[in-house]
């Protein structure tokens, strides 16, 4: 309990931080944002039997992303890419907090073992890439996954690898690169069992998150 107490205590700290006079814009929804997903996940963490502490610094960090809005150009690009990927099993979904959300299959993205991008993936990053240098006021995440094949020394690698094949392919088409960040999260968030070869296929995955800044 006192844990939790001091990490609460932490993030609310962070979040009254958001008021002071020195910070622009930017610094201030970053910190509130930073503050909430601290919050958020300290409970979840603990809600599901993990770490507080842990949970409390994933949340701070996806927090940290700020806060989005869905305006007709999310809307549109979100309209374009359902067209551009259809019938290829990438799901486009806006997330609760407003984001753009592609999620692409290994199939579509990566060979077993590989960061290179797949042909068939290529129109795909060509109309996403398209919409970004449409839309400049949005951020964009690139998260790589794995499955649990092979260890984390091979994994962990491998999943950044793929996400900086992805932006290295969207800044050689125009997107600046200062708005793209890029993560390897390994094994660690599987949406299917690793215990068959379907489910590892859906591990595989490269996952692309697009928000757009409230215009100050």
């Amino acid at each position: 309990m006192r844990t939790h107490i001091q990490i609460l205590g932490a993030a609310a700290a962070i979040v009254l931080v958001t008021g002071c006079a020195s910070m622009d814009d930017t610094q201030r929804r970053t910190a509130t944002g930073a503050g909430i997903g601290a919050l958020a996940g300290a409970v979840i963490g603990s809600a599901t039997g993990g770490s507080a502490g842990t949970g409390a610094v994933v949340g701070a960090g996806v927090g940290a992303l700020g806060t989005y809005i869905w305006s007709q150009n999310m809307e549109r690009q979100k309209r374009e890419m359902e067209q551009a990927t259809q019938g290829t099993g990438i799901a486009v979904t806006q997330t609760a907090d407003n984001q753009l959300k592609l999620n692409i299959p290994s199939d579509i993205s990566f060979a077993v073992g590989r960061s290179d991008i797949q042909p068939n993936f290529a129109p795909v990053l060509d109309q996403f890439a398209a919409g970004l240098r449409n839309n400049p006021n949005t951020d964009v995440r690139i998260v790589g996954h794995t499955d649990s094949t092979g260890s984390d020394a091979t994994n962990n690698p491998l999943s950044m690898d793929r996400a900086g094949s992805t932006r290295s392919y969207l800044t050689a088409r125009g997107v600046d690169g200062r708005r793209i960040v890029i993560e390897g999260l390994g094994e660690r968030y599987p949406i299917a069992t690793n215990d068959t070869s379907e489910g590892r296929a859906r591990n595989r995955r490269v996952e692309i998150f697009v928000g757009e800044r409230p215009r100050g």
